[in-house]
């Protein structure tokens, strides 16, 4: 971050009054640019015993495996971002959808909200962000294919839970 989106001057980094880090300062007009960690939503859909993933048909990790998952959007709830995402990528309709977790993820600064939701029928198909989508028995999930690892992890957490009976909300730091 170069200019000042208020006044098209430069920007200094400096620890504004009353604060304990290095902020976008700008020289002229004193506006505080502040930089934060984008919000992550995302979905594991299901279908019975089956889970829903997409084959990533974009940067980063293209090929690899992953539930439907993007950047929230201005003026929507997380919820909707996560049903929103299932839809772009996999092009399905969800029912009965719930929090599963909240996921910090540090070094990457994003905060992974994901729900976990069942197909509402039958249709799913690729989108244009996914190459494929299919539904796997939990046998059969590529789990040395998959795009991150917050995704693994709750993958796991999720079978877990199920296994157990359990609807739990997690939190998860991926470091």
């Amino acid at each position: 971050m170069k200019f000042c989106s208020a006044c098209g001057s430069s920007l200094s980094l400096k620890i504004p009054e009353g604060e304990d880090r290095l902020r976008h300062v700008c020289d002229t007009c004193g506006m505080v640019h502040y930089q934060n960690p984008k919000i992550i939503t995302g979905v594991i859909v299901t279908q019975g015993e089956q889970i829903l993933l997409c084959r990533r048909a974009i940067e980063p990790r293209y090929g690899l495996w992953t539930y439907p998952a993007g950047f929230m959007e201005n003026a929507e709830t997380s919820a909707q971002a996560a049903a929103r995402e299932a839809q772009e990528e996999a092009q399905v309709e969800l029912k009965n959808q719930r929090l599963f977790s909240v996921v910090d993820v540090p070094h990457a600064n994003h905060v992974h909200v994901i729900y976990c939701a069942e197909l509402a029928n039958d249709a799913y198909g690729a989108g244009v962000e996914s190459l494929e989508v299919v539904l796997f028995d939990e046998a059969d999930i590529p789990w040395s294919e998959l795009a991150f690892q917050s995704v693994q992890r709750n993958l796991e957490l999720f079978l877990a839970d199920r296994q157990q009976g359990l609807q739990r909300v997690h939190h998860i730091q991926c470091l």
